[in-house]
């Protein structure tokens, strides 16, 4: 039987297998023989995902939330400040890779809710861009 070596992807996490093709070559061979699988395969951190929006409040205004669970390591923004859209707003922390947060669009910043050094889970609101 012909043995061909794979990687697979579980739930994020790499694995490399030893795979047999079974459906060709004798049938006499009674039961199918163990798998062999090797430890996690090293992989690359995913790319963070793409930013959200979510709205809030009255209309017109709209919250920048947070991409990902970290720690908030930098805001570069305070209330009144003019952004537009792409302009970094925070960095964010999460299994030691910075991940810079960009305004989704152009605005006002409003109700900054995040300083440096505060946990944030994924979604939860960062400011209001009006």
């Amino acid at each position: 039987m012909k043995q061909r070596k794979l990687r697979v992807t579980v739930e994020g996490k790499q694995y490399e297998v030893l795979v047999e093709d079974i459906t060709s070559g004798d049938k006499s061979q009674g039961a199918p023989r163990a798998v062999s699988t090797s430890a996690p395969a090293a992989a690359a951190a995913p790319p963070p995902p793409p930013p959200k929006a979510a709205s809030s409040g009255p209309a017109g205004q709209e919250a920048r939330i947070a991409p990902l669970a970290g720690i908030v390591t930098a805001v570069y923004v305070k209330d009144g400040d003019v952004v537009k859209a792409g302009d970094k707003v925070c960095e964010i922390e999460a299994m030691k890779q910075k991940n810079d947060v960009v305004a989704h669009r152009a605005g006002t910043v409003k109700d900054l809710s995040v300083k440096v050094g505060d946990a944030v889970e994924s979604a939860q609101v960062l400011m209001n861009i009006v």
